[in-house]
């Protein structure tokens, strides 16, 4: 059978973080129940489109989706293996605040099915967890990480931010520190952002200052030294995980172009969905998602058929991510030509500046190009 990815997006919080761009926002508790419904509506109309697929992972992200009573969530996944063929060994994955997740609630999500969670802790110090405006504070984190263990979750990822406004070096290596301590089985990093739209955009001039480019590298150096010496492969640019615990459903993103691996729906408010050349999102107007979700041909947005430069862009811009870099052969299988002549050029700029390697049949990311990585990807847009 052909295989997916399934996203299930969940747009509620109990407040934004300040520097957060995603589509969430507060809710009560009647909207959040109208919501799971209409989720569970959209899900019964798509499955029908999809019968010759099976689902390999199912994602549950937000937004927080622990804010959402447990028994909810655990239907909402209840439907989801009523429509779908879900491998019996599927990843199944649901993020969760420290603050909104008893022990009691991830016990009905273990009950459920759920086999992997995703705690965003951001940083083990409570005064930078202040600044970003998250309502949990390391304790908060603690109790909820024991919890999971105690409810019997055997496969943990935890969620960090470094390069927040005023933080130094030491302090980011305290808290992967902390986090190493710990023992999960994957460790997402991720520099901060300061996107257009936040809070943190508009007052930036109120915080701290942000780390310079250099400190931001040594965080980066840090992050990759600390933690391979506890026996955190980085498989990502910004993820590690103990042999066997990377995240399926990422990479299923990151191996787009590949039609085994490659197609993933997205159900709920603003989501996205790739199956083959077709892309889509849904709506993000909450009344218009609720009214037509048993339509969802009447939920799309922004309809597009990817081109072949399109898809082997994608190929190239999301491989790249990985450590392992591009397979060359399966990029030619795929798509009919070699990934050495339709980016020549660009190949040979990158190869000589010492940023790009081709070995084994793989092109990949040197040291010093996971350094630019940005500047390198976007070179593959303009062939």
């Amino acid at each position: 059978m052909k295989r997916l990815g399934l996203y299930i997006h969940i747009p509620f919080c109990v407040k934004k973080c300040v520097y957060c761009d995603f589509l969430s926002a507060p809710a009560d508790d009647m909207t959040k129940r109208r919501y799971m419904g209409a989720l569970e509506t959209e899900i019964r109309a798509v499955s029908e489109l999809y019968g010759e697929y099976q689902a390999q992972t199912v994602f549950f992200g937000g937004g927080t989706p622990s804010c959402v009573d447990a028994d909810l969530l655990a239907h909402c996944l209840a439907v989801v293996r009523d429509c779908f063929d879900v491998s019996s060994d599927a990843e199944i994955t649901m993020e969760i605040n420290p603050k909104t997740a008893s022990g009691e609630k991830l016990g009905v999500l273990k009950a459920a099915g759920v086999n992997r969670l995703s705690i965003g802790l951001q940083s083990a110090d409570d005064r930078e967890l202040l600044l970003l405006g998250r309502i949990h504070t390391c304790a908060d984190f603690l109790q909820t990480y024991g919890q999971a263990r105690a409810a019997g979750f055997e496969n943990i990822n935890i969620d960090l931010i470094c390069a927040i406004p005023g933080q130094s070096l030491e302090a980011w290596k305290r808290t992967l520190d902390f986090v190493i301590k710990l023992n999960p089985e994957h460790i997402s990093a991720y520099s901060l952002i300061v996107e257009e739209g936040t809070k943190l955009y508009d007052c930036i001039s109120q915080y701290p200052a942000l780390p310079d480019e250099d400190t931001e590298r040594l965080m980066y150096y840090e992050t990759k030294r600390m933690l391979a010496q506890h026996g955190f492969a980085r498989y990502e640019i910004s993820n590690y995980a103990r042999r066997g615990f990377e995240s399926r459903h990422n990479q299923i993103y990151w191996q787009r172009g590949c039609d085994h691996i490659s197609n993933y729906i997205g159900f709920g408010l603003g989501a996205s969905s790739t199956i083959g050349s077709l892309r889509y999102k849904n709506t993000d107007d909450l009344r218009e998602y609720l009214a037509y979700c048993a339509e969802p041909a009447r939920l799309r947005r922004d309809e597009e058929n990817l081109s072949a430069q399109e898809l082997m862009d994608e190929f190239v811009i999301l491989g790249l991510r990985r450590m392992e870099g591009i397979s060359l052969p399966e990029f030619e299988k795929t798509f009919g030509v070699s990934l050495l002549s339709v980016y020549a050029d660009s190949l040979k700029k990158w190869k000589n500046a010492g940023c790009l390697e081709e070995k084994g049949g793989f092109l990949f990311f040197t040291e010093r190009g996971i350094d630019v990585s940005n500047t390198v990807l976007c070179d593959f847009l303009n062939v």
